[in-house]
């Protein structure tokens, strides 16, 4: 019995010491597991950061997957952007354009190399969604995906495209977006020529335009933008009408070649060098079915950046290309001066603020802006075709007379531009012994007469003249 005791003494110090031993190891182990598990997904994130590239991703991925590897990059690359106001409704953009109206000039840039509109560093981000060469039959799913994300745009659009899809433009502004002008046709060889066919070709898109909307878009946009395509002549000029000039800071690439893929549109569209105001050009023009693709994403990542989407706006200020040493060597004919006088300098006063004139006259009603009519003394002088035609007249030009006949109605009119007398048929009869002297001008490549005579010889008198604060108005029979 007393042996048995001791041995039991003896054993209990064996079996603490077997304990603690197991104890121990134990917790050894349940460590090493954690750190081991702990060095195995930091080696999985590791190569997964290694291994994820855009080529790769597009390669072996369809577009969903692309705009997650693509977001992770951008998430790894660079810090979180400060939260802002994300809003893109229509109203607060708009209202928001007022902090670039302290900024004067053009600002210029480099080409081939982003840059932004000179604003301080507090300013907002904003970035400027513009689209080129439509409307075309994708302009529709451009504007569904705007919608979608409640975000505005600027639309670049060709006067032939707008002439022949009206109900597209329409749909534009109706929206909300904005209209600018991309010439008549994009043709090059036309268009940097010389200084006259360019300006031929805005003024044609611009009056396309204004049929439509009733509005003169200001914004231009150089096919192939300025650089290497205008120079000292073009920009001056462009100015001195009234025009502003927007290139871009951020080339999608969507028109480098045929077929460009919606994953590179999506990466060249997203740089990682950002700035406070970029511009980014796109197209929405025929075979651009790749850009609709990568809308979404682009659109995805400047909200995820904190930027605000905004129309550009003539309040700004002229965003171009710096002038090429090409061009600068380049010698094209400049306009001549006389030109310059009766088209560049009227121009300017199209956009000019002033009262609208409102002109009824045989049941139609057409509004002039300020810088369509001017008031010499007490007489109207009008833009002879431009009110005709709106009011429903049809002008014809007799070249060979160097007169102009208008039919409205009952009644037919010539005004003969040598003699400057305005005549009806009636009297053109009887030897032109009713022939009335009348003041003719020309400007911006216009025949001007004065209203007055122009409604009363067609068998419209004035009934009544007025003017308010806000309209100038003339009724007619």
């Amino acid at each position: 019995m007393k042996r048995r005791f001791i041995s039991s003494l003896v054993m209990i110090p064996i079996l603490f010491v077997v304990l603690v031993f197991a104890v121990s190891s134990l917790f050894i182990s349940r460590e090493a597991g954690i750190m081991e598990a702990s060095a195995y997904s930091s080696k999985q994130v590791g190569a997964l950061e290694s291994r994820i590239t855009p080529e790769q991703t597009v390669a072996g991925a369809g577009e969903a997957a692309l705009d997650k590897a693509h977001e992770e990059q951008i998430t790894q690359s660079r810090q979180a952007a400060p939260a802002v106001n994300n809003s893109s409704s229509i109203e607060s953009d708009l209202s928001g354009l007022d902090s670039d109206k302290a900024v004067a000039g053009a600002v210029t840039l480099t080409a081939g190399t982003p840059a932004a509109m000179t604003q301080s560093d507090k300013a907002d981000k904003v970035v400027y969604l513009t689209f080129d060469d439509g409307p075309s039959n994708l302009t529709d799913q451009v504007l569904k995906i705007l919608k979608k994300e409640n975000v505005p745009a600027t639309f670049f659009v060709l006067g032939g495209n707008a002439k022949k899809m009206p109900e597209v433009i329409t749909r534009i502004v109706e929206a909300g977006h904005t209209i600018g002008n991309h010439t008549y046709n994009h043709e090059y060889s036309e268009l940097y020529k010389s200084f006259n066919v360019f300006w031929g070709q805005i003024k044609e898109t611009e009056e396309v335009l204004r049929q439509i909307t009733g509005v003169r878009p200001e914004l231009v946009r150089a096919p192939g933008g300025t650089y290497d395509h205008f120079d000292k002549t073009y920009f001056d000029l462009m100015e001195q009408a009234g025009y502003k000039i927007f290139d871009w800071d951020v080339d999608s690439g969507d028109s480098k070649r045929k077929g460009v893929p919606a994953a590179e549109i999506l990466r060249n569209s997203t740089p990682d060098k950002l700035k406070n105001q970029m511009i980014v050009l796109m197209h929405d023009g025929a075979g651009h079915a790749e850009t609709v693709k990568a809308l979404p994403g682009i659109i995805d990542f400047y909200k995820k950046q904190g930027y605000m989407f905004r129309t550009l706006s003539a309040e700004q200020p002229s965003v171009h290309f710096s002038i090429s040493d090409k061009m600068k060597r380049t010698t094209r004919s400049a306009p001549s001066q006389a030109w310059i006088d009766s088209h560049i300098v009227p121009n300017a006063s199209l956009f000019a603020p002033g009262l609208p004139l409102y002109v009824e006259a045989g049941g139609v009603q057409t509004k002039l802006a300020a810088g369509e009519y001017d008031l010499q003394g007490e007489q109207y002088q009008v833009p002879l075709r431009a009110v005709m035609e709106r009011l429903g007249a049809k002008v014809v030009w007799d070249h060979p007379n160097r007169s102009a006949v208008i039919t409205w109605g009952e009644s037919k009119v010539i005004i003969d531009t040598i003699e400057n007398v305005i005549m009806t048929e009636s009297d053109l009869a009887d030897g032109n012994e009713k022939a009335q002297s009348i003041s003719i001008t020309r400007k911006n490549g216009a025949i001007w007469v004065p209203l007055r005579s122009i409604l009363e010889a067609t068998g419209h008198p004035i009934l009544s003249t007025s003017s308010t604060t806000e309209e100038r108005l003339v009724r007619a029979r």
